[in-house]
């Protein structure tokens, strides 16, 4: 069997958030692949390493991609950023898909595409803002779909019935929900009934599956989550006591204190507040990286 390890990166330019409508408009020029298409292109790769062929697999699912991107708009990330992740999750499914298995591309890769999506999400946003265990993490990504199947995408709180159903269905506490949907609360959710292909074939409701973790994946996620803390304690060490509770009181608080709140403790300008907090998150996140990199090679 060839190689497959090299797949092609050339897809349009996404430059940020300023450029995402040209990107969408480019996008929708590749052509939507039949089912014998897709299967001789995957052969192609599979057994020939032709990259030609992945690079038209992977344009192909461009707009699958940024389908299940907007899905996940309500988390504060920049839609552009989550579209890129989703494409190295694309590529990477690409990479993996065995045409014989009988299923289409877009069935199999969209697990990809979206378990990248959620990762980055976790990395960038949950570990400062939430806390990591796996009853919050099943929260975290799954009240939207509890909130559809309830019909109740108002504004403002949960009713006490709908509040109490979530709560029990996803074995949390009633206080959680109602502080994960205020988090939440800041809009871009998209509808279940959309179709995912352009000739209206398969909403995005039909993908949806069972999302009760198995016990093992309990334990290892629990697992992952105390690494996690242990790798968050650890890495604040490295911050100064002003980044330290300036980090501390903007993100990793339920209560989140204003950058004029905060100005006015060190007496220097909102902008300055927030300069610090970003630069002190940056260099949080970079001795995570280093600090999980050391543990890795200590395991091995």
């Amino acid at each position: 069997m060839a190689n497959r390890s090299n797949v092609p990166a050339t897809i349009p330019a996404l430059g940020g958030e300023a450029s995402l409508n040209r990107y969408l408009a480019e996008i929708k020029k590749f052509p939507v692949l039949t089912p014998e298409q897709e299967y001789m292109l995957a052969k192609r790769f599979e057994e020939h390493g032709d990259t030609e062929a992945a690079h038209q697999l992977v344009t192909s699912h461009l707009r699958l991609v940024a389908k299940i991107a907007m899905g996940y708009r309500g988390y504060g990330l920049p839609v552009s950023e989550l579209i890129s992740e989703g494409n190295i999750g694309l590529m990477q499914g690409v990479k993996k898909f065995e045409a014989d298995r009988g299923f289409r591309l877009s069935t199999y890769a969209m697990w990809w595409i979206r378990a990248s999506i959620q990762e980055f999400i976790l990395r960038s946003w949950s570990l400062v803002k939430m806390g990591t265990t796996a009853a919050q993490k099943k929260l975290f990504f799954n009240l939207r779909r509890m909130k559809s199947k309830l019909d109740a995408f108002d504004d403002g709180d949960l009713s006490q019935e709908n509040l109490a159903k979530i709560a029990k269905d996803l074995g949390v506490t009633e206080e959680e929900v109602t502080s994960m949907n205020r988090r939440m609360a800041m809009g871009g959710d998209t509808s279940l009934n959309v179709s995912m292909r352009e000739d209206g074939e398969g909403q995005w409701q039909d993908w949806l599956q069972d999302d009760s973790p198995l016990q093992d994946q309990v334990v290892a996620e629990t697992q992952e989550a105390d690494v996690r803390h242990s790798l968050l304690t650890e890495a604040m060490e490295d911050l100064n006591e002003r980044e330290r509770h300036i980090l501390t009181e903007r993100r990793l608080t339920d209560d989140p204190k204003t950058l004029e709140e905060l100005s006015q403790v060190y007496g220097v300008s909102r902008e300055r507040v927030r300069q610090i907090e970003v630069r002190a998150f940056e260099k949080l996140q970079k001795v995570m990286m280093r600090l999980a990199g050391e543990k890795r090679l200590i395991a091995a």
